[in-house]
């Protein structure tokens, strides 16, 4: 068991930045968030043995091992998909301290379109299933289009649980200085927005940017003689239901986010249930995807999810479950839901731009929709 056995010590990101227009590689990036996250802890990036990140990252540790000095390099890995692989790269780097094969593991993400080199990440790894394509199914908006949809009009999910999510986020993003998305969005500029798919106005998607975004994690042993108080992984699973896929399209709940099963071995794994989680960092690629996300994690039912989620249930410091207390995937930045891992940490420390009082229990979503998707619960030391 991974419970309370490693923490996150160090939080580095990079300024989000419009896609394209960063004017550096996604490598560069990369090195500054790892850079900046071992500063953080207090920790000689040389130190740092083991590199974890997911999907698509083309910074892998070795090329990396110059500029940082790396001493040795005892452990790499990269977690399946894409913004479904993080939190569940957690886990892999957690793996490895527990079993000896790093001490000090950089989980990191970057993306960068300077001069192109990002591309078309999904069709590139053949996510698109041709069936899909010949009928102009193209992208990751319009096949969680039909998910979300058939939430709203089979199961009778209100529409309006979208844009409370998608307000919510925008409201915390006006707190935060790093969020691109700081001016803030009501409700008549979100109805006037234009449609990207239905269900999906503009706002109910997330950005594309350039930025990368890091954190250091060591044994739980270790954290306590660092420079940060620790965040303490108490599990991280990751997998997908049998019939789970977009390419398969024969999920049952066709409405499922992916996270059957894999939530329910966070809370047996844990020991902890949805109703012990003070606040919730929900990876929204979109917004309705991110309330099947609750749905699936239990903190409401299909029944239930009008009531649950709304503005003032979501909203810190005051709702019942504050959720994307940074801004999210919608409103902060994006960066495959890994700046989502440095808000659920920043909640435990207590130095959020939204702080959630007393913050104890913190949880991390990734991936809604993703072929893989994982999900994990971070706490302070009174929750071990």
């Amino acid at each position: 068991m991974l419970r309370g056995t490693t923490a996150v010590v160090g939080l580095g990101d990079t300024p989000f930045h419009k896609r394209g227009t960063s004017g550096e590689p996604a490598l560069k990036l990369a090195l500054r968030a790892i850079v900046a996250a071992a500063e953080d802890a207090g920790i000689d990036p040389a130190d740092i043995d083991g590199f974890v990140s997911y999907g698509a990252e083309r910074a892998e540790g070795q090329r990396m091992m110059a500029a940082l000095g790396t001493k040795e390099l005892r452990f790499g890995a990269l977690a399946w998909t894409h913004g479904g692989g993080i939190p569940g790269a957690l886990g892999l780097a957690a793996t490895a301290i527990v079993t000896g094969q790093a001490e000090v593991v950089a989980v990191y993400r970057a993306m960068s379109e300077y001069r192109g080199s990002r591309g078309n990440v999904d069709v590139g790894q053949g996510d698109t299933p041709a069936q899909q394509l010949v009928n102009g199914i193209e992208v990751p908006v319009q096949m969680c289009a039909l998910r979300s949809m058939r939430l709203i009009e089979a199961e009778g999910v209100p529409a309006r649980t979208l844009r409370d999510m998608a307000l919510v986020s925008y409201h915390h993003a006006a707190n935060n200085p790093r969020a691109v998305g700081r001016g803030g969005l009501d409700v008549e500029t979100y109805d006037a927005s234009r449609w990207i798919s239905e269900p999906y106005r503009l706002y109910d998607c997330s950005r594309e940017n350039d930025a990368g975004s890091a954190v250091i994690m060591v044994s739980a042993e270790r954290a306590k003689d660092l420079r940060q108080a620790p965040a303490y992984l108490l599990g991280a699973p990751m997998g997908a239901a049998g019939s789970w896929g977009m390419r398969e399209e024969a999920a049952d709940p066709y409405w499922s986010a992916g996270f059957q099963g894999v939530a329910d071995r966070l809370w047996r794994e844990t020991g902890y249930g949805p109703g012990d989680v003070d606040v919730a960092q929900i990876y929204e690629n979109m917004t309705g995807m991110g309330v099947s996300a609750l749905i699936e994690h239990g903190f409401c039912t299909l029944e239930g999810a009008g009531e649950f989620v709304t503005f003032d249930n979501l909203v810190a410091p005051t709702g019942t479950l504050p959720v994307n207390t940074s801004g999210g995937n919608l409103a902060e930045g994006f960066v495959h839901g890994m700046s989502l891992v440095g808000e659920a940490v920043r909640q435990i420390r207590g130095t959020s731009s939204n702080q959630v009082p007393d913050a104890t229990l913190s949880l991390m979503t990734g991936g809604p929709g993703d072929p893989v998707v994982s999900t994990a619960l971070l706490a302070g030391s009174a929750a071990l």
